[in-house]
């Protein structure tokens, strides 16, 4: 999802959640994934990339017939739901481009967010599909397919929203306790409006969020505009925020998520893009995203050239 960067500071203590979070998520997938990891090949980790110009893995992948994606246990990007079984707009759509590319079935590799780039280079999984953040960071350690979605922000603030929070520059100037996820790219935009990074309650994710504000050990919970709409819709002490452009470098910056390969698997980063511009024009990638919350405004035309800063 959302993350750029790993920022382990304040961790909040587990409250009684009402719907599955990503570590309850981990738990459950973690057999699943772990059986899906030995499935094909009798091995934890993929086989070693050759020296193939723009790589071999797709023929591999074809003749193999599944396809290992890493996922981070997080709603609605990347999850097992209730019944085992994979889901979430980045698993659906994976599921979708790759039978169109060969490849019948896909394995979920369930691992914590921060490790999921590190697991693809160390090719536990062969691809990233955990609706993540496509970023110049990111971009200086794998190659991303261009994003299938675009994502503003968003709060989640008690009924009411007493303080009057609707930006990051708000926060700062009401002194407001503020809490993000672990490793979301909101701490860099809190931090960027002037708010002390050491300030920050850091909480596992949105459902935590949400909890530390019905709680009062936070005032505001900085997420995705779909994670955190989509969070309250329970809730009878907290509400979400209009959706709003974080500033970056002064300017309004709207951020875009999409699927992460290893740097020399150039053909299937490019195989995997010509498929997903086929969904786009055809309106089937709404179809398929819908069901997780997204909304048209989110579809988009950006390009993971234009978010690496290329």
């Amino acid at each position: 999802m959302a993350p750029p960067l790993a920022n382990d500071t304040k961790d909040a203590k587990d409250d009684e959640k009402r719907w599955p979070s990503r570590r309850t998520l981990l738990v459950g997938a973690s057999a699943l994934g772990t059986a899906g990891a030995l499935g094909a090949t009798g091995c934890s980790r993929v086989a070693t990339a050759s020296g193939t110009d723009g790589g071999d893995l797709l023929d591999r992948l074809r003749a193999q017939g599944v396809v290992r994606l890493g996922i981070a246990g997080e709603i609605p990007f990347g999850y097992i739901d209730t019944d085992g079984e994979l889901t979430g707009e980045a698993p659906e759509l994976a599921k979708v481009i790759f039978k169109r590319l060969g490849v019948d079935r896909v394995q979920p590799v369930p691992i914590e967010f921060g490790s999921l780039i590190p697991g693809l280079q160390s090719q536990t999984f062969d691809v990233v599909s955990a609706g993540m953040y496509i970023n110049p960071e990111r971009c200086a350690q794998v190659i991303f397919s261009d994003p299938d979605y675009q994502m503003l922000d968003a709060f989640i603030v008690r009924k009411g929203n007493p303080k009057n929070l609707h930006n990051y520059r708000d926060v700062v100037e009401a002194r407001a306790k503020f809490a993000t996820g672990t490793g979301y790219a909101e701490i860099q935009y809190a931090v960027e409006a002037g708010y002390e990074e050491s300030d920050i309650l850091i909480v596992q994710d949105q459902v935590a969020g949400l909890n530390a504000v019905e709680a009062g050990r936070a005032d505001v919970f900085a997420g995705t505009a779909l994670t955190t709409r989509e969070v309250v819709k329970k809730s009878s002490k907290a509400e979400s925020t209009e959706a709003f452009a974080p500033l970056v470098g002064g300017k309004p910056h709207v951020d875009g998520g999409g699927f992460a390969f290893r740097p020399a698997e150039t053909n299937l980063r490019d195989a995997f893009n010509v498929e997903l511009r086929k969904l786009k024009d055809t309106g089937e990638l709404f179809r398929i995203l819908r069901p997780f919350g997204f909304t048209k405004a989110e579809m988009t035309g950006m390009t993971a050239k234009e978010l690496c800063g290329g």
